[in-house]
């Protein structure tokens, strides 16, 4: 048990008061501001649920090869270790078996009110209030914002998009009623969704189709199947699996957490690894297709050992002409060929700065949430938003979510936010709300360090706001969980009733 945490269960013990919380959504995060509420006697709280189950994106995505780019043994909570992974890189249905586990495991559900969708959010006379779509109102002190980052889906603008006859699906509402054996099957989007579906279904379809815009970097970390044996020895023994949680967490701070940051030798080695792999692709015009513009890790890398196997099949092509429109029985490209389908697959991917959004959000003095971020997403180091006090942001703009495990940097902020309450039980303040002037320093410094990073290399990203500005932290992860291990109250203002 941390300090903070030993902290805030001995102020309870002492009488001190309790803060009511919301939390808005049971994804990953949400779940996990609970388990630290719960953790530090603090039960005054309730997580609003918009769907009937929790589990964020792996709850929605269902599709063919779904599985986390993370090694299993690290995208785990770091005080939950789980001995059941059968492979490297977890299946998304064991992802969500595991969350939903761990939900449960904590006696999650009765603070949980599902099928609730928060609408709005208002701060009146010092308190958060809630609205749902079914009309619900609550109220708290504190207001913590776990909607995730990938959630709000990016539906393409395609000339003839609804003419389409057949099935059409995106891959975040995978059609599993739709029988796809000896289709022909086209994927509008050549990211790491669609590039994850390629395997699996080219065993399935008579003809697969994927019409690319942008070519991916795919990095060879070999996917292993854990044996029964080994199954059983981390379930006997759980240190085996927090030093692999601790063995994966090393390697991928010292490699990829340094490599799109900064030039250096780990980024020199990783465009190597990326340069061997696709040349296992033998067609040199499929090749040439295949090859990014730009440089490895600029995109999120993809990590993939069957892509360039599977591409090569016969029944698999990949369509680099432009897309002009959709037609009842197809794709037409824009040198006239008609590329005829059963069966439409949208691999678009997802609004990366929506955040909270559609909600509608008035802080102090009916401040809006849009108004606020007329310039674009910003918060005082990814959580707190000037005017809007007692309010957090768990994986907020500019975390360090490049190629490194969310719940990591999840973790890191909540015992962030849980330092905030101890303050607040202590009757240090009513109210904390991130400076302007913090936030503003917080950006220089960020702007600054930018064009340092892979992500401003020159490729098209969902981590590219409109402005052609990355969304992310440009430092390490590490030198986040550093920063952020101990709060900086000189940067909020701190105030009383």
């Amino acid at each position: 048990m941390d300090k903070v945490t030993e902290a805030i269960k001995r102020l309870n013990q002492q009488g001190a008061r309790q803060p009511r919380v919301i939390i808005m959504g049971a994804g990953m995060s949400g779940i996990l501001m609970g388990i630290r509420l719960l953790n530090a006697g603090l039960s005054n709280f309730t997580i609003y649920e918009k769907t009937d189950r929790i589990g964020g994106t792996w709850r929605e995505n269902t599709y063919p090869g779904i599985a986390c780019d993370i090694p299993s043994y690290f995208y785990t909570y770091s005080f939950e270790v789980n001995p059941n992974w059968s492979h490297r890189f977890p299946p998304g249905a064991e992802i969500q078996r595991y969350f939903e586990t761990v939900f449960n495991k904590y006696k999650l559900a009765p603070r949980t009110r599902f099928n609730e969708e928060i609408i709005n959010t208002q701060l009146i006379d010092g308190q958060w209030h809630i609205e749902t779509a079914n009309g619900l109102n609550d109220s708290a002190d504190f207001l913590v914002a776990a909607t995730g980052v990938l959630h709000k889906i990016n539906q393409p603008s395609i000339q003839g998009l609804d003419s389409f006859e057949g099935p059409k699906f995106h891959t975040a509402r995978w059609d599993h009623g739709v029988d796809l054996k000896d289709k022909r099957v086209g994927i509008i989007g050549s990211g790491s969704t669609a590039i994850q579906t390629i395997d699996p279904l080219s065993k399935l379809v008579s003809k697969l189709t994927l019409f690319q815009r942008t070519a991916q970097w795919v990095f060879p970390l070999p996917d292993k199947a854990y044996s029964a044996t080994w199954i059983k020895l981390a379930t006997r023994f759980p240190f085996l699996g927090k030093s692999l949680y601790k063995t994966y967490k090393f390697l991928f701070e010292k490699s990829m957490g340094i490599a799109v940051t900064k030039p250096c030798l780990q980024r020199s080695i990783l465009t190597k690894l990326c340069h061997w792999n696709l040349a296992r692709v033998k067609d040199l015009e499929l090749r040439k297709k295949l090859t990014p513009d730009y440089l490895p890790g600029c995109k999120r890398l993809v990590m993939s050992m069957p892509f360039y196997s599977a591409i090569q099949k016969p029944n698999c092509s990949v369509v680099t002409e432009q897309i002009e429109k959709i037609e009842s029985n197809g794709v037409r490209t824009k040198d006239g060929q008609l590329h005829e389908l059963d069966v439409l697959v949208l691999a678009t991917g997802f609004d990366g700065f929506a955040f909270m959004r559609p909600m509608s959000m008035q802080g102090l003095n009916g401040l809006t949430l849009d108004d606020a971020w007329k310039k674009g997403p910003q918060a005082l180091r990814a959580m707190a938003i000037p005017g809007f006090p007692n309010f957090f942001m768990l994986i907020g703009p500019h975390s360090p979510i490049g190629n490194h495990s969310l719940i990591a940097i999840a973790e890191t902020q909540t015992h962030y936010i849980m330092q905030c309450i101890e303050k607040y039980m202590q009757g240090d303040f009513d109210f904390i709300e991130a400076k302007q002037q913090a936030v503003d320093d917080f950006y220089t410094s960020v702007n600054e360090a930018l064009p340092n990073t892979i992500w401003t290399t020159g490729c098209q990203s969902w981590y590219l706001d409109d402005k052609g500005i990355p969304g992310l932290w440009p430092w390490s992860p590490q030198q986040y969980a550093k920063e952020m291990k101990v709060a900086n109250f000189s940067q909020y203002h701190l105030t009383k009733a």
